[in-house]
């Protein structure tokens, strides 16, 4: 049995379970990546920054319905089968190729998107309303004070209707006694939201684009695969793979 054949075909029986895998990691990082933005979607006016999520996540899916026909295809010898697998890899590798190029646009436009719209959230913050939940939850999660830093408040009508103090939420972790006022510089988180949130969320980016670009590596040897199966087919009788 010709060695190329065997390979080519254990490969893609390895593709067809890495496609299970595949699918399982990219729903995981799909995910991630929009409970990440959600989580501070007040600060963020561009909602297209979602389309590569959305994509990872439509292509998990898929990906498990291509694990089992790629590996149906491979036990059955179906040349046809082998064909619409590959149909189905190169239209996945497309839609990979999109969410990165989207990651890689949306990634330079983030730093943009904060700064025409963080300052306004800071600007609504009273204490009661959704801007206020929103300013909170990232001081705290972030541990950061202001937008580019906490001397940002001084500008805000917050600090001047309650007593020259920051939020509370201002204040660092697992500390007492903290009021949010300047004299307390010590016990106040003193970085800028800003640049924390730009970093976490180009990070996140980060992330999904190495996970992609990983997966758009190993289709290109499944097609590869699919490409020696078929061409040695068309010269010799299909051969099975435990000969």
């Amino acid at each position: 049995m010709d060695c190329g054949i065997i390979t080519s075909k254990t490969v893609l029986l390895l593709l067809s379970l890495i496609f299970w895998a595949a699918g399982g990691a990219l729903a995981y990082v799909g995910s991630y990546v929009l409970r990440s933005y959600s989580s501070f979607d007040n600060f963020l006016e561009d909602k297209y920054t979602l389309i590569p999520a959305a994509i990872i996540i439509a292509v998990a899916v898929v990906m498990f319905f291509i694990g089992i026909v790629g590996c149906c295809a491979t036990l059955r010898e179906s040349k046809i089968g082998l064909g619409f697998f590959l149909l189905i890899i190169l239209i996945i590798l497309a839609a990979e190729i999109t969410a990165f190029v989207f990651g890689f646009i949306y990634r330079g436009k983030i730093k943009g998107d904060l700064e025409g719209t963080m300052s306004d959230v800071f600007q609504k913050y009273d204490g009661k309303n959704s801007e206020t939940r929103a300013v909170d939850y990232l001081q705290t999660q972030l541990q950061c004070c202001g937008v580019k830093n906490y001397t940002d408040w001084t500008t805000r009508p917050w600090f001047s209707s309650h007593n020259n103090t920051l939020p509370v939420s201002c204040c660092k972790q697992n500390v007492t006694g903290c009021t949010g006022s300047l004299e307390q510089p010590n016990l106040l988180n003193t970085q800028g939201c800003e640049a924390k949130l730009e970093q976490l969320l180009q990070d996140v980016l980060s992330y999904a684009m190495l996970v992609i670009l990983g997966f758009a590596i190993i289709k290109l040897f499944g097609m590869l695969s699919v490409c020696v199966i078929t061409c040695r087919g068309n010269r010799n009788e299909y051969q099975p793979l435990y000969a």
